[in-house]
């Protein structure tokens, strides 16, 4: 080897580390763009609310609860905590409201992966508890998903939890023993503190469901 290419090897050895060390930078910006580009982006709280989802500046203590599950089993406040809960208010005598709003749900659980499938859980809580007891309601749920909760009381203790959460029922007057109760459709959100949250207002669309729901626990997430 001459004296002018052993003084040139070890420039060139030099130039060849400095493009490898270029070409791995540059793989690594471009894979942390591509990662970026794949999350779902954020909503803000008027982005959500706009596609859905009102959430409360400071989310709200309902209080106690008093109440009983399809099993028979006490359902307190203790059951709304460490995970996100969908409340839904709505009655097994319902012609076709509650039961498109459960299949809904059951839909859109099955569309929830890794974290959000196993901390996210449904409740039912029946406005009409006169006719909705707990075989009843044992009956009715599990036939939509058996993970889903039904949930039923005494008329005040429901009617006090309903109002807490702005979701007014009432019983349609002049129908004798089949009569019908209005209520809200929204689906109320209770976040892992059991706190309500905020709300999806109806008619309830799986795309923007799923997006400002992902985003209201990405939001919960960075501020705790």
């Amino acid at each position: 080897m001459s004296g002018v290419e052993q003084q040139a090897a070890p420039q060139l050895r030099g130039v060849r580390f400095t493009v490898l060390a270029l070409v791995i930078f540059i793989a690594i910006v471009v894979a942390g763009f591509v990662h970026k580009i794949a999350q779902p982006r954020i909503l803000t709280a008027v982005e959500m609310k706009i596609n859905g989802l009102y959430l409360l500046d400071t989310p709200r203590n309902f209080g106690e609860l008093d109440l009983v599950d399809h099993h028979g089993q006490p359902f307190t406040n203790e059951r709304l905590k460490g995970k996100w809960t969908l409340v839904f208010f709505g009655f097994t005598y319902c012609p076709d409201v509650c039961p498109t709003t459960m299949s809904f749900l059951n839909d859109f659980m099955g569309q929830l992966q890794g974290t959000e499938a196993e901390d996210t859980e449904v409740v039912m809580v029946s406005v009409d508890p006169a006719r909705d007891t707990v075989e009843q309601l044992a009956g009715y749920v599990p036939y939509f998903n058996p993970d889903f909760t039904g949930v039923t009381g005494e008329f005040l203790d429901i009617h006090r939890f309903a109002t807490a959460l702005n979701t007014p029922f009432r019983k349609v007057p002049g129908q004798g023993e089949n009569y019908q109760v209005d209520h809200s459709t929204n689906v109320v959100l209770i976040n892992p503190r059991g706190d309500y949250h905020g709300f999806f207002k109806a008619p309830l669309d799986m795309a923007k469901m799923k997006l400002t729901y992902r985003s209201a626990r990405a939001l919960w997430d960075r501020q705790h």
